[in-house]
């Protein structure tokens, strides 16, 4: 535990002295650096899904100075520092976890995720959805308000009536469609793809990576196709639409998916 502590000082300390007598690191703000935390959280994402074990120590590394640095820059504006965040932490994960730390008996995961969002509710005053941060990804976004709203209780009991919402949301669509009225196709597209995530949770499967990895399959469906074309001694711009579906046909039946 010594060393552990040692090693944060240290951490902490070279972050002193980066912002001390380093130019990039002294300029730095907290907006500045927002898009530079994006962009290391996909990054470890990346290296989550390659199951790249040593890229995933590194990016969380790199997500952790981040942490210690918005930490000293509000130090330096005396609203907080590192070890406030630290002890923040410590007490939320006690006040939410009483099956653990409190007195109440062994729970399921289901209502231990119900549990969480009481305890939260009851020292929030701004309602359910408040903490789920506007700038969120839509599809992640529509993924965390359904199991907020579901962690109350508002929610499909079966997953065969989702699927029947699915069903009424393409229904509307059409009609929209038929009347041409552009405002509510964009509403009404919007709704299905709402009902398909809400799906995608009632099957208990994540709709970003069963997108990511659609999207992908496409991409290296299509570079084989691509090449598949170039081997024969042809241009796909002078192909035909017809044309390119044959390969595409042919690239499928190979079954050609990474």
């Amino acid at each position: 535990m010594k060393n552990i502590d040692n090693k944060v000082s240290n951490l902490l300390e070279i972050m002193n002295e980066l912002r001390e007598k380093c130019p990039w690191d002294r300029k730095q703000t907290f907006d500045s650096l927002k898009r530079l935390t994006i962009e290391e959280t996909y990054e470890l994402i990346d290296a989550i899904e390659k199951k790249d074990f040593d890229n995933i120590k590194e990016e969380l590394g790199d997500l952790l100075i981040h942490i210690v640095f918005y930490s000293k820059i509000s130090s330096e504006n005396k609203y907080f520092d590192f070890y406030d965040v630290v002890d923040f932490l410590i007490k939320k994960l006690i006040d939410r976890h009483p099956h653990v730390y409190g007195d109440i008996e062994e729970i399921t995961e289901d209502q231990v995720k119900m549990n969480w969002e009481k305890i939260k509710s009851k020292n929030n005053k701004k309602g359910l959805f408040s903490g789920v941060p506007k700038s969120m990804p839509p599809i992640s976004k529509a993924y965390r308000v359904q199991d907020k709203a579901s962690s109350v209780g508002f929610d499909w009991e079966k997953v065969d009536e989702v699927f029947e919402k699915i069903k009424e949301e393409i229904h509307e669509l059409n009609t929209a469609l038929y009347n041409k009225n552009k405002k509510q196709i964009e509403e009404e597209f919007g709704d299905i793809m709402f009902s398909l995530i809400n799906y995608s949770r009632h099957l208990k499967i994540d709709p970003e990576f069963c997108l990511n990895n659609s999207t992908n399959k496409f991409i290296n469906r299509f570079n084989f196709l691509e090449e598949m074309i170039k081997n024969e001694n042809k241009n796909i711009s002078d192909l035909s639409l017809n044309e390119m579906n044959m390969y595409w046909d042919r690239v499928k039946k190979l079954n050609f998916r990474n």
